[in-house]
C-alpha cells in the first residue's frame, strides 16, 4: 500500500483535525521519516491555518475538542502543538489540560525541530547549559512581570519550561499560574 492510501484509509478520507471531507491531503508533522506514523490528513483550511500564521483563526480550532481524543500519536502530537500555540485562549488551555498523551508521545510533541539558517536553534541558560523542553530552571534575577502586576523573585523555580521556537534567547514558563516569556540569560538549569 502506498503512503497516500494508508493515510486515506486511516482517516476515512476526512481531515483528521476538523473532519472536513473537502480536499483531504497528507501533511508532514515531522520531516525526518516518510511513513504514515509522521503524517496526518488535513483539509485546505487547516493547512492554511498551520502554515500561514497571519491566517490563524482561533475559533477554527474549536474542532479539536472532538479530534483530541484520537488514539493516533502523530495526530495527538499536532493537536497538542496547536493547542500550545493558543496558550492565551482559555478554552484551548482547558483542552490542553484535559488531553492525555503517553510519555513518549508527549516528549515528541514537545520536541523542537525548528532550524534557522540550517542550524538547530539551541536554548542555553546563563551558564551555557543546554535547555530542553520540560526542564526546571531557577531565576537568577528579580524580574518584573509586565501586565501581571507581580515581581518574580530571584531563586523562583520554574518547572516544565517550553522553548520559544524562533528565538534561542527566550523560554516560556509558569510563575504564579501565569505563563510568561523569560530571557534565558536570567535562568539557571536545575540538575
Amino acid at each position: 500500500m502506498t503512503l497516500s492510501s494508508v493515510l486515506q484509509t486511516r482517516s476515512n478520507n476526512k481531515c483528521e483535525l476538523c473532519s472536513s471531507i473537502e480536499s483531504p491531503r497528507s501533511f508532514a508533522v515531522t520531516s525526518y521519516e516518510d511513513t504514515s506514523n509522521h503524517f496526518v490528513v488535513i483539509c485546505d483550511t487547516c493547512e492554511k491555518q498551520l502554515t500561514q500564521a497571519t491566517l490563524m483563526d482561533e475559533s477554527h480550532w474549536r474542532c479539536l475538542h472532538d479530534s483530541m481524543w484520537t488514539q493516533i500519536p502523530v495526530v495527538q502530537v499536532l493537536i497538542w502543538r496547536i493547542l500550545s500555540q493558543l496558550d492565551q485562549v482559555l478554552w484551548a488551555q482547558d483542552l490542553l489540560e484535559m488531553m492525555y498523551l503517553e510519555d513518549d508521545t508527549l516528549a515528541w510533541a514537545m520536541a523542537i525541530e525548528v532550524q534557522h539558517d540550517n542550524q538547530l536553534i539551541e536554548h542555553k541558560d546563563s551558564h551555557g547549559t543546554l535547555l530542553k523542553v520540560g526542564d526546571t530552571v531557577t531565576l537568577t534575577k528579580d524580574l518584573n512581570v509586565k501586565g501581571a502586576n507581580f515581581t518574580a523573585k530571584r531563586g523562583t523555580s520554574v518547572r516544565n519550561i517550553l522553548l520559544v521556537h524562533n528565538n534561542a534567547e527566550q523560554i516560556e514558563g509558569r510563575i504564579n499560574g501565569t505563563l510568561i516569556v523569560i530571557l534565558t540569560k536570567f535562568v539557571k538549569r536545575v540538575n
